[in-house]
């Protein structure tokens, strides 16, 4: 017998080596797709910085997820459809018409092994290592393979949009913002992250999404100052007051012409007091609106991040909030943005209100109709929808289309809300309790 025809041939190994080869690249595709899909992009950005240009090339290849996926998919189908074929070839030489079968086995158990599970596993626990070793390569392949990927994102798209699905280039699977909310909520979840550094980040990627009128002070509850009033007046109401600074209106609340600090009204005082004159008469010409302050207005929809840069920018704490028509809505202060991040912060002068959530008997609260569904979810860890309302007052008016009375029950959201206190068509308190298996 030839040595051409023995089974053990030249040719034998050659195409066992090409199958090896393949099984190699088909491993080397799968986990350079693990390992720069699932890369962080902070951490590659990080070693960039550093000097590392393979973590600068894998940033830049996972700016088009579509072309990456695409050119790697092509790779790993083309290598792992040809080591089929060889394979298929080779047991149908050694084994006849039940090679077939046997090497679709054979291949199989390879690829899932060696070609999936192995190299998907380590991409997966070094993905930044990983990525930044596979980025020349992968590099290189997404040119090559450009012009068919291309062709094929075409088509794709073409096909998609027979069935009214439109894709977005330029979108992202996932937002920055929620990557990191749900990186923190796991975190919580598994006791490394603490809740109130959870509620404190959270509460910073917030701002852009909500506006001033969501946390500003209401009208109803400004404290303002009479331009008209006596200067005595004006006097002991500024010195009993346990705020900085006080709107002044004229004639009417919502005209308010001024706001005075109290460190201008001291300056004022102490010059009447130093000038050797301080009788009655001195007193009587005194006029506030000479040491006023400009007021600040902004509308209502601003969002609390802009608000805060512009407060920032203007070097000032204090603005008052207006609607569409220039009505005075409420007030907002540097302040009231800063405990949206980090909670509430009181001094020496803040009133010692009660709170406004206490835990009664039960799984049951007493809560303030005033409270912010925002802020009742933070303190419980509850998800009360807070896109109709801001308050948990104005949800179950809200949803209840009336103004209760006391003792009403309302059940919607999976908690049970009973009314306690209603005084002028304004909710004061609620009992609330989550339902079991909500």
């Amino acid at each position: 017998m030839e040595a051409s025809s023995f089974p053990l041939d030249a040719a034998f190994w050659i195409t066992i080596a090409a199958i090896v080869a393949l099984l190699v690249l088909s491993a080397f595709f799968s986990g350079s797709e693990t390992a720069l899909t699932a890369a962080s992009r902070g951490k590659l950005r990080a070693q960039a910085e550093k000097g590392s240009k393979g973590a600068k090339r894998a940033l830049a290849i996972t700016e088009d997820n579509e072309q990456l996926i695409g050119s790697v998919l092509l790779g790993n189908n083309l290598v792992n459809i040809l080591a089929a074929s060889l394979a298929t070839a080779l047991f149908t030489r050694l084994f006849g018409d039940s090679g077939v079968a046997l090497a679709t086995l054979v291949m199989t158990l390879l690829v899932l092994v060696f070609a999936e599970v192995l190299p998907k596993t380590y991409a997966i626990t070094n993905a930044e290592v990983a990525a930044a070793r596979a980025s020349p390569v992968i590099m290189l392949i997404i040119r090559l393979f450009s012009p068919v990927v291309t062709a094929i994102r075409w088509f794709v798209r073409a096909v998609l949009r027979l069935f009214g699905v439109e894709i977005d280039p330029d979108s992202h699977i996932l937002a920055v913002r929620e990557e990191i909310a749900g990186a923190l909520y796991i975190g919580h979840s598994e006791g490394v992250v603490e809740k109130e550094d959870r509620d404190r980040i959270l509460g910073a990627l917030d701002l852009g999404d909500r506006t001033v009128e969501e946390i500003m002070l209401h009208r109803s509850g400004i404290e303002m100052i009479d331009a008209e009033a006596a200067p005595a007046a004006i006097l002991d109401q500024c010195m009993e007051s346990n705020h900085t600074r006080l709107p002044i209106y004229r004639d009417d609340p919502d005209n308010v012409i001024g706001v005075i600090h109290a460190k201008d009204l001291l300056r004022a005082v102490h010059a009447l007091a130093v000038g050797g004159d301080a009788s009655d008469k001195v007193l009587k010409s005194f006029q506030i609106c000479d040491f006023a302050r400009k007021p600040y207005f902004v509308p209502e929809t601003t969002t609390l991040d802009d608000q805060m840069r512009e407060f920032l920018h203007k070097r000032s704490h204090f603005a008052l909030v207006v609607d569409e028509y220039g009505d005075l809505q409420g007030l907002i202060t540097l302040e009231d943005i800063l405990e949206e991040i980090v909670g509430e912060i009181t001094d020496e002068f803040d009133l010692e209100d009660e709170p406004g959530i206490i835990k009664v008997e039960g799984n049951q609260y007493l809560v303030d109709g005033a409270m912010t569904i925002r802020d009742l979810n933070r303190a419980t860890d509850w998800a009360l929808p807070d896109e109709e309302a801001n308050t948990i007052a104005g949800l179950v008016i809200h949803e209840a289309r009336i103004i209760p009375t006391d003792g009403q029950v309302f059940i919607f959201h999976g908690f049970r809300f009973e009314v306690m206190k209603v005084s002028d068509n304004r909710i004061e308190q609620l009992k609330i309790r989550r339902l079991a298996g909500s």
